[in-house]
């Protein structure tokens, strides 16, 4: 049977949900692709990293991580770093899931650029590198006739760059836009409801998805990264965060609501960009009212929403609704199909 040897940079609560996938879904990849998938190597910020080139026991990997947080004396413990892991490591398929650089894409870029260097595939749950360098990477894949998938970067598992690279064939991108960041959603939809900032924030915290610090979240950061990687992918921008005309919720008050609310509206973080008459893309990040009618209005909570308007098949939208973790590992884990996919038909 064949072989396809992954190395996973980051194994927090995403990675480990991939894990736990390969594990589930093991008989059924062999079954359709012919083909056992195994894990050589782990890089981890406080675990430990792990390198076998004939196998991790993944099983008995999460086990540990589970039972103790790091991982035993048992595995192939290595001191190796994560970047020489990706330089010097046996693996056709690279796993970026590092923690975000919001203002550098770094370094999970580097271990990207290292991977296509040697020729192998990359995947990426990292927004990083397709927010700040993402022409260069898809060059890079073009160029070394490698892989490079990252549907997990925006939406989770939601397929968005998959909808429109496989089902909206030939029509051209002119706006995207939507409510990317559930942070800030689940802020204003609280604070719309008369709690207080303080117990909307500690609720936060204990569901597991708001941050000790959540100021990228609150002055739009997240947003502006997410909104630059979509419009990269999406309609060619060649645009970085830095670039996106941002305003985050930070400014925005009780009163600012209410009165909002007495006009009819309710106000989102709004996420947008459009294709301009000089063919450059222009991109923005602020609060905006929306009519409660509108379809922005229903999106609350964690809940997500793109939408997509092209010339040919007008406007798309695409819901996240309330994801967890396991969406976040479908989304690698459906990009590892694509590989196996593509490593089919060219055999």
């Amino acid at each position: 049977m064949k072989e396809l040897k992954l190395a996973l940079l980051g194994f927090g609560n995403a990675g480990q949900a991939f894990g736990r996938m390969l594990l589930d879904k093991e008989d059924e990849i062999k079954k359709t692709y012919g083909t056992e998938v195994k894990v050589t190597a782990i890089a981890t910020a406080s675990k430990g990293n792990v390198y076998d080139p004939e196998g991790i026991d993944l099983r008995a990997a999460l086990d540990d991580v589970t039972a103790s947080g790091r991982f035993s004396e048992k595995h192939c413990l290595t001191k190796l770093s994560t970047m020489e892991l990706a330089e010097q490591a046996d693996y056709d398929v690279l796993v970026e899931m590092t923690p975000l650089n919001i203002f550098t894409g770094q370094p999970a870029t580097d271990h990207i650029r290292t991977a296509f260097r040697r020729g192998r595939h990359a995947i990426t749950a990292n927004k990083g590198p397709i927010a700040w360098y993402f022409r260069e990477l898809d060059h890079m894949a073009r160029e070394a006739g490698v892989c490079f998938f990252y549907e997990t970067t925006v939406m989770d598992g939601t397929p968005v760059f998959n909808l429109v690279e496989n089902t909206l064939k030939m029509a051209k991108v002119t706006e995207v836009s939507g409510i990317l960041n559930s942070t800030t959603n689940y802020i204003l939809e609280g604070l719309a409801m008369g709690i207080d900032y303080d117990v909307i924030m500690e609720r936060g915290r204990s569901m597991g998805f708001i941050e000790a610090d959540p100021a990228m979240d609150i002055e739009g950061y997240d947003a502006a990264a997410k909104i630059t990687a979509l419009l990269n992918v999406l309609m060619d921008a060649g645009i970085t965060p830095d670039q996106v005309k941002r305003k985050g919720i930070e400014d925005i008050t009780i009163k600012d609501i209410e009165e909002a609310a007495s006009r009819g509206k309710v106000i989102k973080l709004l996420c947008q960009g459009v294709r301009k008459d000089d063919g450059s893309v222009e991109a923005t990040v602020a609060p905006v009212e929306v009519p409660k009618d509108d379809i922005l209005a229903g999106i609350n909570s964690t809940t997500s929403i793109v939408s997509i308007t092209t010339d040919l098949m007008k406007k798309v939208s695409v819901i996240e609704h309330e994801p967890e973790i396991e969406q976040t590992a479908y989304g690698v884990f459906g990009d590892l199909l694509r590989v196996l996919d593509r490593i089919a038909g060219e055999r």
